[in-house]
């Protein structure tokens, strides 16, 4: 029978990050061995799926910007039509350590959903400004919603087990913020279980960050938005899905 890193599909969200995603790609599979990578090319304008592919990954390309949810959406429902049990998010620009994967994957053995998280005394990545106001406040109330302690729901490294790939497949948010804070709440509104698991991380590889002086100055903002949303849309009922063994 497969284990259950063999049952993950790695999602690598991409765009423009020829200078990278080569290099995470690799990593990936030296870190984890028999491991299957999903890079889905962003509506990238550079090479970046010809990096990927020759790194050996199977590259998924969308003709237009998505978004890092919309992305992750094609991701998951790619997953779901191959029989994958589990997904786990990384990021293509180096920043996600994957000698956390096989621990995140451990932790679906309990629970449908596993962030890795930032703030949980590993590491040195540190936020200032509003942009760690904006983390903390999520946290409080994303915490108390899905009922269990969480430090870092802005996180995008992450596992999602059989039922989160069923449900997510269907219903990942797409909007700013909505992919990591919004699927938050559809996760805990459809009764999956959340927990998180310490996870160190590094400075990007290449590309251009997503966020700058500039954009923080607004990531409250569209923090509290993006939450507002979430809990105004009704539930979704999850349907339980048929995985292949």
């Amino acid at each position: 029978m497969p284990t259950a890193l063999e049952r993950t599909l790695i999602v690598m969200p991409a765009f423009n990050e020829e200078e990278s995603v080569a290099a995470v790609v690799r990593e990936v599979f030296a870190t984890v061995p028999g491991a299957s990578c999903l890079v889905v090319d962003d509506g990238s304008v550079d090479q970046t799926y010809r990096e990927a592919e020759s790194a050996g990954a199977t590259v998924l390309r969308l003709p237009i910007n998505l978004g890092v949810g919309g992305a992750m959406r094609a991701g998951f429902k790619y997953a779901l039509e191959k029989g994958f049990a589990n997904v786990v998010q990384v990021d293509s620009d180096g920043q996600h350590d994957p000698a956390g994967i096989a621990e995140l994957v451990e932790r679906l053995g309990d629970h449908d959903l596993v962030l890795g998280a930032r703030f949980a005394g590993v590491g040195q990545y540190t936020v200032h400004g509003p942009r760690r106001w904006a983390m903390v406040v999520l946290s409080s109330i994303l915490s108390r919603l899905t009922k269990t302690k969480l430090t870092d729901t802005t996180s995008g490294f992450r596992a999602s087990g059989p039922r989160a790939v069923a449900l997510f497949a269907q219903h990942y948010p797409s909007e700013y913020l909505g992919d990591t804070v919004e699927s938050l709440v559809i996760a805990a509104r459809a009764k999956l279980t959340v927990t998180q698991v310490a996870v160190a991380m590094r400075p990007r590889a290449g590309g251009t960050p997503s966020h700058n002086p500039y954009k923080a100055a607004v990531y409250l903002a569209r923090a509290g938005m993006a939450l507002f949303v979430a809990l105004i849309r009704p539930p979704i009922a999850l349907r339980e899905p048929v995985v292949s063994l």
